[in-house]
């Protein structure tokens, strides 16, 4: 396979570790990171052991505009957080931070900007994809990212890794744009959605039926709420007594307070997770048949339970059963998000290049049911 050149937007969690493991995957070279105070470009390759070594413990989180966000118009290039965005100050929230520069400028191969998005827009003549590690606070902020991609004339791969299955749609009345454009958008593609979706959807090839998918995830954050800001913010919208706009005005001390009301362990049932619509666009069931639970540790290394994704269904001859995937407890968070993202990406690029342009989940680049 050829090379592929790629970007990150958001230099938080989620964009850091995946620019760390594209070191261990063949072809891959990352050639741009961004947030909302500047952007590296090197065309030759960033070096990404001084950038992941110039951002350690300086991920910033100032807040985006709120009547901006929630306005409809287009995402600004200053809405650009990394996916530790918390809509507090630094200095309200006591992240870290080394010396005056703050996110990617801290590099020294990065350089202020006032607009980083438009930057790499600009140069998408010479990506090959897009890597969107940005928080979706707002419902349709990242289709309206992706919107800028398209009418800036960018014809390449996109792919996020949200979880939320409102979103999904709006992807998907983008998809004429998309295939117009030469865009080739996959959604959904880090580890719930993406890696357990497609488990289910390979599970789900034994039988002539599908009557329940059910996906139950552990997670353990040795580096605790401070170095996943963004992931733990967005899990809390799923308790019962907040969602999505609520769990984004909270402010760090509130979301702190829930952790120790939960003594670090929080349990999620029948999250809106993009499981369910992406497997139904796929046609391996019904959205209503899948479920999706989790037990969430903020303090420990090891996962509180065992992630595993369960597909019951009817075989042709009449047997009912189940078929059960389960991920190994050694594997963190950070692998399971990024390493399946980097591989749905390399997926992404050959659909591009033969010309399949439009919207695509990860169980759509698996076999068919």
């Amino acid at each position: 396979m050829d090379e592929i050149t790629f970007a990150v937007l958001g230099t938080g969690g989620i964009g850091r570790r995946a620019l760390e493991v594209s070191q261990h995957k063949d072809a891959l070279t990352p050639v741009a990171a961004c947030d909302r105070h500047g952007v590296a470009v090197d065309f030759d390759g960033l070096d990404v052991d001084e950038l992941l070594a110039a951002t350690e413990g300086n991920i910033d989180s100032e807040p985006r505009s709120g009547s901006e966000e929630s306005s409809g118009d287009e995402p600004r290039d200053n809405e650009v957080a990394t996916d530790g965005g918390t809509g507090t100050t630094a200095a309200e929230s006591g992240v870290k931070q080394h010396g005056e520069q703050k996110g990617v400028v801290a590099s020294s191969q990065a350089r202020p900007s006032e607009g980083p998005i438009q930057e790499i827009i600009d140069h998408g003549d010479r990506i090959d994809a897009v890597l969107l590690a940005l928080p979706n606070y707002e419902h349709d902020f990242i289709p309206r990212t992706a919107d800028r991609f398209a009418e800036g004339g960018y014809a390449g791969v996109m792919i996020d890794v949200l979880k939320r299955s409102r979103v999904i749609d709006m992807l998907d009345d983008r998809s004429d744009e998309f295939e117009e454009s030469g865009i080739t958008f996959i959604c959904g593609a880090g580890a719930t959605p993406g890696l357990l979706t497609g488990a289910a959807a390979l599970a789900a090839q034994s039988f002539v039926e599908v009557t329940d998918v059910d996906i139950h995830w552990g997670v353990g954050l040795k580096s605790g709420y401070e170095d996943n800001r963004g992931t733990v913010r967005e899990d809390i919208a799923h308790l019962p007594e907040y969602d999505i706009e609520t769990a984004r005005d909270l402010s760090d001390a509130e979301i702190e307070a829930i952790i120790d009301d939960h003594d670090g362990v929080i349990e999620f049932e029948d999250m809106e997770h993009a499981d369910d619509v992406l497997l139904e666009r796929a046609g391996v069931c019904d959205a209503e048949d899948v479920t999706v639970g989790g037990i969430l540790d903020v303090r420990n290394d090891e996962k509180p339970t065992t992630t595993t994704v369960r597909v019951t269904g009817r075989t042709f001859d009449g047997e009912t059963a189940t078929n059960t995937f389960q991920l190994g407890d050694e594997t963190s968070m950070e692998a399971n998000v990024n390493g399946p993202a980097l591989g749905y990406l390399k997926a992404g690029v050959r659909r591009n290049r033969a010309g399949e342009y439009g919207v695509f989940g990860p169980a759509d680049l698996l076999p068919g049911f």
